[in-house]
Protein backbone atom coordinates (compact mmCIF):
# COMPACT_ATOMS: atom_id res chain seq x y z
CA UNK A 1 0.00 0.00 0.00
CA UNK A 2 1.17 3.27 -0.57
CA UNK A 3 -0.23 6.53 0.55
CA UNK A 4 0.19 10.27 -1.04
CA UNK A 5 -0.54 12.90 0.82
CA UNK A 6 -2.19 16.68 -1.29
CA UNK A 7 -2.47 19.26 0.97
CA UNK A 8 -4.49 22.54 0.19
CA UNK A 9 -5.67 25.75 2.73
CA UNK A 10 -9.16 23.96 2.82
CA UNK A 11 -8.36 20.16 3.02
CA UNK A 12 -6.01 17.42 2.77
CA UNK A 13 -6.26 14.21 0.24
CA UNK A 14 -4.81 11.23 1.41
CA UNK A 15 -4.33 8.81 -1.83
CA UNK A 16 -4.23 5.52 -0.93
CA UNK A 17 -3.13 2.72 -3.36
CA UNK A 18 -2.82 -1.14 -3.27
CA UNK A 19 -4.48 -3.45 -0.45
CA UNK A 20 -6.14 -1.65 2.86
CA UNK A 21 -5.90 -5.00 4.81
CA UNK A 22 -4.77 -6.15 8.05
CA UNK A 23 -0.90 -5.56 7.25
CA UNK A 24 -1.40 -2.29 5.97
CA UNK A 25 -4.29 -0.65 8.23
CA UNK A 26 -2.08 -0.01 10.91
CA UNK A 27 -0.18 2.33 8.37
CA UNK A 28 -3.34 4.03 6.86
CA UNK A 29 -4.87 4.64 10.40
CA UNK A 30 -1.51 6.21 12.37
CA UNK A 31 -1.32 8.46 9.49
CA UNK A 32 -5.35 9.85 9.47
CA UNK A 33 -4.31 10.25 13.53
CA UNK A 34 -1.85 12.77 12.14
CA UNK A 35 -3.98 14.77 9.37
CA UNK A 36 -7.48 14.61 11.73
CA UNK A 37 -6.65 17.67 13.47
CA UNK A 38 -5.01 19.71 10.71
CA UNK A 39 -7.59 20.14 8.04
CA UNK A 40 -11.90 21.05 7.77
CA UNK A 41 -12.33 18.32 5.29
CA UNK A 42 -10.59 14.96 4.34
CA UNK A 43 -10.72 13.43 1.29
CA UNK A 44 -9.83 9.61 1.64
CA UNK A 45 -8.99 8.96 -2.23
CA UNK A 46 -9.29 5.25 -2.46
CA UNK A 47 -9.76 4.86 -6.34
CA UNK A 48 -7.13 2.20 -6.88
CA UNK A 49 -7.65 -0.09 -3.84
CA UNK A 50 -7.30 -3.29 -4.95
CA UNK A 51 -8.46 -5.19 -2.44
CA UNK A 52 -9.91 -3.50 1.32
CA UNK A 53 -10.67 -5.93 4.31
CA UNK A 54 -12.64 -5.57 7.42
CA UNK A 55 -9.43 -4.32 9.03
CA UNK A 56 -9.34 -1.21 6.18
CA UNK A 57 -12.89 -1.01 6.27
CA UNK A 58 -12.70 -0.23 10.00
CA UNK A 59 -9.94 2.13 9.32
CA UNK A 60 -12.11 4.33 7.18
CA UNK A 61 -14.65 4.45 9.95
CA UNK A 62 -12.01 5.84 12.05
CA UNK A 63 -11.42 8.33 9.72
CA UNK A 64 -15.19 9.07 9.62
CA UNK A 65 -14.76 8.89 13.83
CA UNK A 66 -11.59 11.23 14.08
CA UNK A 67 -13.42 13.82 11.60
CA UNK A 68 -16.36 14.44 13.96
CA UNK A 69 -15.06 16.05 17.28
CA UNK A 70 -13.55 19.14 14.90
CA UNK A 71 -16.45 19.69 13.34
CA UNK A 72 -14.88 17.96 9.90
CA UNK A 73 -15.97 15.84 8.02
CA UNK A 74 -14.01 12.59 5.90
CA UNK A 75 -15.43 12.18 2.19
CA UNK A 76 -14.63 8.88 0.29
CA UNK A 77 -13.65 10.19 -3.15
CA UNK A 78 -13.76 7.53 -6.18
CA UNK A 79 -13.81 4.05 -4.56
CA UNK A 80 -12.79 1.58 -6.56
CA UNK A 81 -15.21 -0.98 -7.93
CA UNK A 82 -14.45 -3.64 -5.46
CA UNK A 83 -14.21 -1.21 -2.08
CA UNK A 84 -17.44 0.24 -3.57
CA UNK A 85 -19.09 -3.55 -3.66
CA UNK A 86 -17.51 -4.20 -0.18
CA UNK A 87 -18.81 -0.47 1.15
CA UNK A 88 -22.65 -1.49 -0.21
CA UNK A 89 -22.64 -5.02 1.09
CA UNK A 90 -21.90 -3.36 4.86
CA UNK A 91 -23.66 -0.94 4.56
CA UNK A 92 -21.08 1.38 5.17
CA UNK A 93 -21.97 3.55 1.90
CA UNK A 94 -25.04 4.75 4.18
CA UNK A 95 -22.93 5.95 6.91
CA UNK A 96 -19.94 7.89 5.21
CA UNK A 97 -20.14 10.72 2.31
CA UNK A 98 -19.13 9.30 -0.94
CA UNK A 99 -18.24 11.14 -4.18
CA UNK A 100 -17.33 10.12 -7.53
Amino acid sequence: MTITENKTGTFIELIVSGRLDTTTAPELETKLKHVAGQTPTLYLNLQNIEYISSAGLRTVLLAHKLMLPSGGKMILKSPSSFCRQVLEATGMDGILTIEG
